[in-house]
Order: C-alpha cells, then sequence, then structure tokens
C-alpha cells in the first residue's frame, strides 16, 4: 500500500488483454496513481475524462498507425493523443503508442530494418538518463515491434537499441 494517496488518475490505454503497465504500475501507485484501464476497441474515454486525468499511457498493440482502415478505432485514439499532445497534459507512450505520438507530432511512422521481438535492455541516452526512463536502465523489456519512427522535430531521443534506434523520445 502507498504511504500517499491515491488521488490522481493513470489512464492507460491497451490494445491486448494481457498487457499492462508492467514494472511502472507499482511505481504510478507508489506515486498515489489510481490505474484505469481501457481496451482499444470498446469505448474511448470521453475527451473530457481523457484530458483531465493526470496521466495517461498508450500501451503498444498487434497493429500500426496506418492500419486505420481495418481497425478504425485507431482514428479516434490517434485525436486523442493528438488532443492530449496539444494540451501538454502528461502523455507517455509504449510501442504503439511511442508511433502514435509521433504520427500525431507529424514525423513518419514506417517498417523498420527487422522486426525486435524478445527480453533486452534499451541503451538511454545522456537525456534519456535524466528522464523517467532512468528506472529501466539495465532492466530487460519486452520488445515486440517491426515499425519505427522519425523523432519528432523538438523532441529528444531518449533510447534506443541497435536493431530499432528510435525506442523513445
Amino acid at each position: 500500500m502507498s504511504s500517499r494517496s491515491a488521488s490522481r488518475t493513470c489512464l492507460a490505454l491497451r490494445h491486448v488483454a494481457f498487457e499492462d503497465l508492467g514494472t511502472l504500475e507499482p511505481l504510478f501507485r507508489d506515486r498515489g496513481f489510481r490505474i484505469g484501464y481501457i481496451r482499444a476497441g470498446a469505448p474511448c474515454p470521453s475527451v473530457r475524462e481523457w484530458l483531465e486525468a493526470d496521466l495517461c499511457v498508450v500501451l503498444g498493440g498487434p497493429v500500426g498507425v496506418g492500419d486505420t482502415e481495418s481497425y478504425p478505432y485507431l482514428k479516434t485514439e490517434l485525436d486523442l493523443v493528438r488532443m492530449r499532445l496539444e494540451s501538454r497534459q502528461p502523455l507517455l507512450g509504449v510501442c504503439l503508442g511511442a508511433q502514435m505520438m509521433a504520427h500525431a507530432l507529424g514525423s513518419r511512422v514506417y517498417p523498420g530494418k527487422a522486426r525486435e521481438i524478445g527480453w533486452g535492455t534499451v541503451s538511454l541516452t545522456g537525456d534519456g538518463r535524466l528522464s523517467p526512463l532512468r528506472y529501466l536502465e539495465g532492466v530487460p523489456v519486452l520488445h515486440w515491434h517491426g515499425d519505427t519512427f522519425d523523432v519528432p522535430s523538438g523532441a529528444r531521443l531518449l533510447a534506443s537499441t541497435e536493431v530499432t534506434p528510435h525506442q523513445a523520445f
């Protein structure tokens, strides 16, 4: 149990039923966040709920930002990501979520040089070591992606791997 009251809200949008915030969840809970999961394809939160949450997280999934014709709910999610970014409220994108953020910020999302599947660490940049990602230094994380993105203009690269040089910004 956290020593702080759970007075802040974190909404996490997930694309597969078994995926959650992983090692970040206890960290968020310890910092007083009440976690709410939203299943992709189900009714999305209202724009008000999305924009009023203290933190929003868009998790990964087996689809790509260009798959809006096959998965129309991605259009709504991309709109929510765009609105959250425009509001300058905290938003964390993991894998697909980072690709959606990059896309919403005008960057190209495209197939990477190879699929990266399995457990491994990320290499943090100097900026990454000063960011909340510092808690992932040396910690194996699950990689399961084939797409990558260009780092948006004005953003700083935070993490990479040999296969996927743009992991976080």
